[in-house]
C-alpha cells in the first residue's frame, strides 16, 4: 500500500510569515498546503515566523488539506529550532529542503520523532541518491526543486524541461518503488495558464501525484490534470464491464475499443475509479 494514499493533485506554497496569506488558504481549493518558513521567508522573519505560523495551525480552519511545514535546511542557524517547533505544530508532515541523502531525513527524524517526512529533491546529489531517499522508513512525498535542480545543472529554460527529464525520471522511479508521493516541481509564470498545463499534463504522463504552485491561479489547472478525466472515467468503466462479463462467462478475452483488457488494464481501471471517489469525497468535505 502507497504510504499516502489521498489526492495531492495542488500542493500551494504559503509563506508561513503572513497572517493574511495563511489565512486565504483556508478557502483555497488546493489538497495539500506547504506552510514555508525557508524561501518565502526573509531572514529578519524566520524567527517570528514560527510563533505566527503556530497560532495559525492552532486556530485551525484548513479541513481536510493535508498540512505539510517546510522547515530551514538543518545545516542553516534556523533548522534545528524549526524541527523542534514543527514537530509540536498541528501539521501533518516536515518537509526537508535540499535533501542530499538519507542521513539528512535521519538527521530531521532524530528531532521530530515519528512524524511523516517529505524531502525537497532538488540537487544533482539528491537525483543520485534517489532510491536511497525514497526507502527511508519515514520518508511519505518527494517534492521535485526544479528551479534549483536547473541552476545546479546550469541548464537554459526549455518550454519540454528535456535537460530535468534524467533526474525527474529517477526521481519518479525511486518514488514508485518504494510507494512514495512525488509531486512536481513549480512553474514560474503563474499567469500563464497554457503553459503550465502542458507542464502539468507532462507531469501526469510521467507519473507525478500533483503539481506544486505558487499562486492561487494555477491550481484550477493542477487540479484538472491530476484528476481523471470523463473520457479515462468511462473507459475505465467500460473496460471493468466488458472484463466481469467474459470472466463470468468463461469464454474468450475482453476486448474494448478494439484493444484486449486483461488483468493490469482492469487495475489500472479499477484505481483510476478509486482517485475519481476519492477526489469527491475530498470535495465534499
Amino acid at each position: 500500500m502507497p504510504k499516502i494514499s489521498r489526492p495531492l493533485r495542488s500542493v500551494l506554497y504559503i509563506p508561513g510569515s503572513k497572517p493574511r496569506a495563511l489565512d486565504k488558504a483556508r478557502t483555497l481549493a488546493c489538497d495539500a498546503i506547504i506552510f514555508d518558513l525557508e524561501d518565502a521567508v526573509t531572514p529578519d522573519e524566520k524567527v517570528a515566523a514560527r510563533a505566527t505560523l503556530s497560532d495559525a495551525l492552532s486556530e485551525g480552519g484548513y479541513g481536510n488539506r493535508y498540512k505539510v511545514i517546510r522547515i530551514n535546511g538543518l545545516d542553516t542557524q534556523w533548522g534545528k529550532d524549526d524541527a523542534a517547533a514543527a514537530a509540536k505544530m498541528q501539521a501533518d508532515a516536515i518537509l526537508l529542503p535540499k535533501v542530499g541523502s538519507p542521513a539528512d531525513l535521519e538527521a530531521l527524524a532524530e528531532i521530530v520523532g515519528d512524524i511523516p517526512l517529505w524531502a525537497m529533491m532538488e540537487t544533482p546529489g539528491a537525483m543520485l541518491n534517489a532510491p536511497a531517499i525514497a526507502a527511508h522508513r519515514q520518508l511519505e512525498a518527494m517534492v521535485m526543486g526544479t528551479n534549483d535542480l536547473a541552476k545546479d545543472l546550469q541548464t537554459r529554460f526549455r518550454p519540454d524541461r528535456l535537460p530535468l527529464m534524467t533526474g525527474l525520471g529517477l526521481c519518479v522511479l525511486a518514488a514508485k518503488a518504494h510507494e512514495c508521493a512525488i509531486i512536481d516541481g513549480v512553474y514560474n509564470a503563474f499567469k500563464d495558464d497554457e503553459g503550465h498545463k502542458i507542464e502539468c499534463d507532462q507531469g501526469r504522463d510521467m507519473g507525478m501525484d500533483g503539481k506544486t504552485v505558487i499562486h492561487p491561479a494555477q491550481l484550477d489547472v493542477a487540479n484538472a490534470a491530476f484528476s481523471p478525466s470523463d473520457e479515462e472515467v468511462e473507459t475505465a468503466r467500460r473496460q471493468i464491464a466488458a472484463f466481469e462479463q467474459i470472466e463470468a462467462s468463461g469464454q474468450g478475452v475482453a476486448v474494448v475499443d478494439g484493444k484486449i483488457v486483461e488483468n493490469l488494464h482492469v487495475a489500472t481501471a479499477r484505481e483510476t475509479l478509486a482517485k475519481l471517489d476519492a477526489i469527491a469525497s475530498l470535495n465534499a468535505e
